[in-house]
């Protein structure tokens, strides 16, 4: 059995939901197909959710007024069986009524995480009445009835294994199953979400639990390239990375991969392809186990970083300094970054800045307290690449004009990362695509 994922890019258009379709169906090994929301949805969702925190009920009327003419017009397009387009827009009313529903209920932490679990529900729906008209025998596999995260939020693996093995040993004469992702249920039995990007994370919580033999991420990009693309004209999609350097790469920024996708199909041992929907003959990138090739693979970028640092001449080497600095992170749930030390003075980083107040508070008992905003990380990622003899200096000889504020070397044996403000990010990206790359 394989796992295939589509994004919301790659469902956002009836034409693209219909390439999906030909794609689930070239082959005639089992599957399971992930969908996210149709793109612009969950930002829509979110925008509405906002509007009714904020008691703005007129503006979220509006949203979900020109949400649900998009998806009429979207039936439209999809469909060409006027008793299979009566059948849509009679399911997809009801996920609007609840949404008007909502306008004259309080709002809640629990109705926000419902509202934003409508779009997955609305895109497996229509996308199985799609296979429906075309004749694909299939089952629509509800993610609300096994995926479960548990008191920390964090995936129940055990208990979506058993409950995955039961549903599909329930249906096993079928051979494609179409699921959600990004939705789950919480401890609690209520409607919750593994975050944004989260339908990666499903898909390769699914592969760990069902053993599949590959899980196929299919995007609007032919794979992970070297660079942003979006920034770096001339890049080049890399074919086979490790787990370790997919890891990195998307944990500092590679956007076409998030970042909780790799642990559960790296700790299963399943291969991960990232492929192109609008490009299926692609090779793109295939992340796996073991990879021989060693040295530079690619450049990635995180925005949004704050750096702290916090100089005690007094309290730097005492024993139990560090720890109780970190303790107050650990307290507020904000992870760390990068790391760096002196006698004086200690430097991190953190990209989740909603306890920052509360954070810099705590730790001015310490020492001075010094924090930078608008900070980029990048990293360049490649096998064992703190280990080759001249990766360093061509690095450095690429950024030589670019101001450095930290360096993060030896922490990691697949990357070297740089703090730098954030508007030499570009012109880095830039430098290392020539000095490293050599394009």
């Amino acid at each position: 059995m394989k796992i295939m994922k589509f994004g919301g890019t790659s469902v956002g258009k009836p034409e693209r939901m219909h390439q999906v379709a030909e794609l689930i169906t070239k082959d005639e090994e089992s599957k399971i197909v992930v969908l996210s929301a149709l793109s612009g949805t969950t930002n829509t969702l979110v925008n509405i959710s906002d509007a009714l925190a904020e008691g703005d009920k007129k503006k979220a009327k509006k949203l979900i007024d020109d949400l649900e003419n998009h998806y009429t017009s979207f039936i439209g397009e999809l469909l060409k069986k006027d008793e299979l387009k009566s059948k849509a827009v009679k399911i997809i009313a009801e996920h609007f009524e609840f949404l008007n529903i909502i306008l004259r209920i309080s709002f809640s932490d629990a109705l926000n995480k419902d509202i934003l679990a409508q779009g997955e529900l609305m895109s497996t729906k229509l996308f199985s009445i799609y296979l429906e008209e075309i004749n694909v025998d299939h089952l629509l596999l509800p993610a609300l009835e096994f995926m479960r995260i548990d008191g920390n939020d964090e995936p129940d693996l055990k208990s979506i294994k058993s409950s995955l093995a039961t549903l599909l040993k329930k249906n096993s004469n079928k051979k494609i199953f179409v699921t959600q992702g990004y939705i789950c249920k919480n401890k609690r039995g209520e409607v919750d979400n593994l975050k944004r990007g989260g339908s990666d994370y499903t898909a390769s919580l699914i592969a760990a639990a069902a053993n599949a033999s590959v899980c196929e991420i299919w995007t609007d990009i032919d794979g992970m390239h070297n660079n942003d693309p979006r920034i770096v004209k001339k890049t080049k999609p890399i074919e086979i990375l490790s787990f370790d350097e997919a890891a990195e790469l998307a944990y500092f920024g590679a956007k076409i991969l998030h970042p909780t996708c790799i642990w559960p199909a790296q700790q299963s041992h399943v291969p991960v392809k990232l492929l192109n929907t609008m490009q299926p003959e692609a090779k793109g990138t295939t992340i796996q186990d073991n990879v021989e090739t060693t040295g530079a693979k690619a450049v990635a970028a995180k925005d949004g970083i704050v750096a702290i640092k916090i100089k005690s001449s007094r309290m730097l080497l005492a024993y139990g300094f560090l720890r109780k600095v970190f303790e107050v992170f650990e307290k507020y749930r904000t992870p760390i970054d990068m790391i760096t030390t002196s006698e004086v003075a200690v430097s991190l980083t953190i990209d989740d800045t909603n306890h920052l107040k509360n954070i810099i508070k705590e730790l001015e008992p310490f020492g001075t307290v010094e924090v930078d905003k608008d900070q980029t990380i990048v990293s360049i990622v490649g096998n064992l690449i703190a280990e080759e003899k001249d990766m360093l200096n061509k690095i450095f000889k690429s950024i030589k004009d670019i101001p450095v504020r930290m360096i993060s070397y030896g922490g990691s044996r697949h990357n070297v990362s740089f703090l730098i403000q954030d508007k030499y990010k570009n012109e880095m990206l830039l430098a290392v695509n020539k000095g490293v790359f050599g394009m």
